[in-house]
Parts: structure tokens; C-alpha cells; sequence
């Protein structure tokens, strides 16, 4: 006689309820969303200046001299 294997049922997440998901929150989700842009324009603004003040890291990474050109494009 062959017997199936049991499946445990799936674990349970923590308790939800203690943290309403963003869209619940009032204003939360705007909120992050201008965080993330002040964050990514500082960025920016300081390796714009790192690369200005040191030309000898020019091509050292790909990314930074793309945002760098990028940024002296739209100036």
C-alpha cells in the first residue's frame, strides 16, 4: 500500500496588520517617490563634481561617465 506524502500547509507571513501596505498610507507613496528624486539628483550634482575635480578618474567606470555626460548635456 503506497501512501502519498503529506504537504505541509505554506508558511504564513508575519502579521500584515501591524503595517498597512503604501497605498493605504496617506501621502506615503509620493513621499518616497520624492525621496528617490532628490536622492538620484544629488548623486548626480556630486559626481558631476568628483569628475570635475579629478579628470584622472574619467573612464574609470562607464556608468559615472555616462551620468557626467549626461548631466553637462542637459546644462
Amino acid at each position: 500500500m503506497t501512501t502519498s506524502p503529506t504537504t505541509s500547509p505554506a508558511p504564513t507571513p508575519p502579521s500584515a496588520s501591524s503595517t498597512p501596505p503604501l497605498a493605504l498610507v496617506p501621502g506615503e507613496f509620493e513621499r518616497r517617490q520624492d525621496a528617490r528624486t532628490e536622492l538620484r539628483s544629488r548623486h548626480a550634482e556630486r559626481l558631476t563634481r568628483l569628475l570635475a575635480d579629478r579628470s584622472d578618474l574619467r573612464g574609470v567606470h562607464a556608468l559615472a561617465d555616462l551620468v557626467d555626460d549626461s548631466v553637462r548635456w542637459t546644462a
